[in-house]
């Protein structure tokens, strides 16, 4: 019977040592195993030596219904080949002629090392309502752009637009982790002629709880594998690459240098459908004065 009882090596090794001096059926009532236990225990002394003998799993060799090599090497090689998930593995195998369940490809996937695991660092963030963009403030985004600089080093271009009028900001950092992402926030706001309120991110490690604490300012995060919740910037990202990002060379003091210029631009000069072809300081002035 299996146990986990991390005496059972030591015991299996005096049981043997009694049982080759007194015999195996004084050893067996002595430490109330049968004698067959005993004769077993004696065939691994001479296999293994006579030292402690580990308790073993008690996991079956084989299965009656366990696939077969032939379609483990089909799953195995379909992941390979589409680099997608074992879902749609398991539908391109059912298309191919290949019967086989959904879990048992995920189990093979998994026992082949094939799946990602979510990061133990990445913690659940309670969620909350998303507010509604009244008025400048009640919602910013802030989201990290990875421009690649060469096969293993890369900058990384934080960026924050506020919903309702669009106004943004970014900056460069050759580092990206929480404390880059508070020096980040704290130069934007700033900047920006208005208060924020509720900040919102992904769930990338540079916006941990350690973020949500030291932010000052209600920080939510969107849902995952949602990047529709981040809409607003994900637009800007696109649009701060292609008018600006692409033409300079990658470097952060290159960056650093040319986005001032870029975002007087964006926030002063470039009309935004958004916003009813307006500029974002153009709303924020009528704001300001109270003109809707």
């Amino acid at each position: 019977m299996y146990t986990t009882n991390p005496r059972m090596p030591r015991i299996r090794r005096d049981a043997v040592f009694f049982a080759r001096k007194h015999g195996v059926r004084k050893a067996a009532r002595y430490f109330g195993f049968s004698p067959g236990a005993i004769s077993a225990w004696k065939k691994k002394t001479k296999q293994r030596g006579y030292g402690a003998i580990p308790t073993e799993s008690s996991r079956p060799k084989s299965h009656p219904a366990q696939l077969t090599e032939e379609i483990i090497d089909a799953i195995v090689k379909k992941r390979l080949a589409i680099q997608r998930s074992a879902e749609v593995v398991h539908a391109e195998l059912i298309r191919e002629g290949t019967t086989t369940s959904l879990s048992s490809v995920k189990r093979t996937l998994d026992r082949r090392g094939l799946t990602k695991k979510r990061s133990p660092w990445k913690r659940f963030h309670t969620p909350m309502p998303r507010p509604e963009a009244k008025k400048a403030g009640d919602l910013v985004e802030v989201d990290t752009i990875h421009v690649m600089t060469s096969e293993k080093t890369r900058i990384y271009v934080f960026t924050l637009i506020d919903v309702y009028s669009r106004w943004a900001y970014a900056r460069s950092y050759e580092r990206c982790n929480t404390r880059t992402a508070l020096n980040f926030l704290r130069r934007a706001q700033s900047e920006s002629l208005f208060p924020f309120q509720t900040i919102q991110s992904d769930h990338g490690s540079e916006f941990s709880t350690h973020f949500t604490t030291h932010s000052g300012v209600s920080h939510r995060h969107s849902r995952v594998r949602k990047p529709n919740d981040n809409a607003h910037l994900e637009r800007f990202n696109r649009t701060i690459q292609e008018e600006c990002l692409d033409h300079h060379t990658r470097s952060v003091r290159d960056f650093n240098a040319v986005l001032p210029a870029y975002l007087a631009y964006y926030n002063t000069r470039r009309l935004h459908f958004g916003i009813s072809l307006q500029t974002p300081m153009e709303l924020l002035a009528k704001c300001s004065q109270g003109i809707d």
